[in-house]
């Protein structure tokens, strides 16, 4: 075999061995997921129970500005926000992970730093898409009209939505001291999405200014990208979702990439000045 034939052998067998170091973070957090029964049965709680009240209560506003049923247009959006807050959360570990030097001992095996936070985002993801199937499955008892071709709809933005909330996640923490700390400071992020989001209302009833804090905020896209995947071919679809697909993709790839590169970068430093 030529030094070329070995090389492209030695970076094939490089790149499955950062594949499957990947893989083993990811496996990590879901199975931690799915042997905390009481975190899964309150993961799943919490979202039903805003999907039922918040719907029935936003009603009738919705109905009059000609937009989904209450308890749809909250469904989808609850749904979107769920599964960003969850795998942003979820990110939380990294900052334990360090506290309890499992980090560190992460850093020494022969794989890269960008393995290792990759594979805590895709294992995060996982958990928050797991969360995302239980709301789906139990939506229709909870009066959400769907069909099998919207619930499949739901999977590509569904996913989209869980990689924006892991790599907002990494992007914060990475920055932070301690879990403590990250906890609180997420309390403040994540809440007022709910509120300016367009989650559990209409972003068109927003005065001006508060439109613009509006965009600026990540989970406007992940919840308009899945209304708009929901939605498709609805009568009231421009107010459900009122911004192009198109830009929401686009936004949502860019802030993926740019709050993972940030994320990395952040997370790798501070490791090192430890």
């Amino acid at each position: 075999m030529t030094s070329t034939g070995i090389r492209a052998v030695r970076r094939r067998s490089e790149r499955q061995h950062e594949l499957w170091a990947l893989l083993a973070i990811a496996q990590r957090d879901l199975t931690r997921l799915l042997r905390d029964r009481y975190r899964l049965a309150l993961s799943l709680a919490f979202p039903l129970f805003l999907i039922v009240g918040v719907g029935n209560v936003v009603g009738p506003l919705l109905a009059s500005r000609g937009s989904a049923g209450g308890v749809t247009f909250v469904f989808t959006g609850i749904l979107a926000a769920t599964l960003f807050q969850s795998a942003a959360a979820g990110i939380v570990s990294i900052v334990e992970d360090r506290e309890t030097d499992f980090s560190r001992e992460l850093f020494v095996a022969p794989v890269s730093r960008l393995t290792i936070v990759a594979g805590k985002v895709v294992g995060e993801s996982l958990v928050a898409a797991t969360q995302g199937i239980g709301i789906v499955a139990v939506a229709p008892l909870l009066g959400v009209r769907m069909s099998v071709l919207q619930a499949l709809a739901l999977v590509p933005p569904g996913l989209a939505a869980c990689l924006l909330g892991a790599a907002f996640g990494l992007a914060t923490v990475a920055w932070l001291p301690s879990q403590r700390t990250a906890m609180q400071v997420f309390t403040f992020l994540i809440v007022p999405q709910y509120v300016l989001a367009g989650v559990v209302a209409p972003v068109q009833v927003m005065p001006p200014m508060l439109d613009v804090v509006s965009r600026l905020m990540p989970l406007r896209y992940g919840v308009d990208l899945l209304r708009a995947a929901f939605d498709a071919g609805a009568p009231g679809l421009v107010a459900a979702a009122p911004e192009s697909p198109i830009v929401d993709v686009l936004v949502v790839l860019a802030l993926v990439l740019v709050l993972m590169g940030a994320g990395t970068w952040a997370f790798d430093r501070r490791e090192r000045s430890r």
